[in-house]
């Protein structure tokens, strides 16, 4: 893999290396065939020979693929840069296959990955509307008993 900086003419120019380097790291194969176990075997399944093992999307991949020299220098160009919205999106893609992860039976990695992304544990509470509030309090009838000793059986 060639890591040297790419420059990056355009939107789709970048969106093109992102979307190389997902194709990328699916690894690269061949099929081959098995040898025959014996003269009359007529059929062979073909199977994958990995010439390059596929792993997994992380950030730190994307931002060497794209010719970043560090984390940082990938992050300040995603909040200042010209394509900034671009490596975003590919952020946004890295995320959504931790988020894949989480249904897996062993999801502790993925959530840790989650949170370092931003995630967090709590619901979030959402604003309230502008404006007032008005409470009406309906009498059903009858009150609660204050005590036991108000209950009659």
């Amino acid at each position: 893999m060639n890591t040297k900086r790419r420059v990056f003419h355009s939107k789709s120019d970048l969106e093109g290396w992102i979307s190389s380097y997902f194709k990328y790291i699916e690894g690269d194969f061949e099929l081959a065939l098995p040898p025959p176990r014996s003269k009359l075997e007529t059929e062979r399944v073909a199977h994958k020979i990995w010439l390059r093992e596929p792993e997994p999307p992380t950030i730190s991949g994307l931002a060497y693929y794209l010719g970043f020299e560090s984390r940082q220098a990938f992050d300040q160009y995603e909040v200042s840069g010209r394509f900034g919205p671009e490596l975003k999106r590919g952020r946004l893609r890295i995320e959504t296959e931790y988020e894949k992860k989480l249904h897996n039976s062993s999801s502790t990695g993925a959530m840790f990955a989650l949170k370092a992304m931003g995630w967090n544990e709590k619901a979030e509470i959402m604003p309230m509307l502008n404006g007032d509030i008005t409470i009406h309090i309906i009498d059903t009838g009858a009150q609660p008993a204050a005590s036991e000793k108000e209950v009659e059986l």
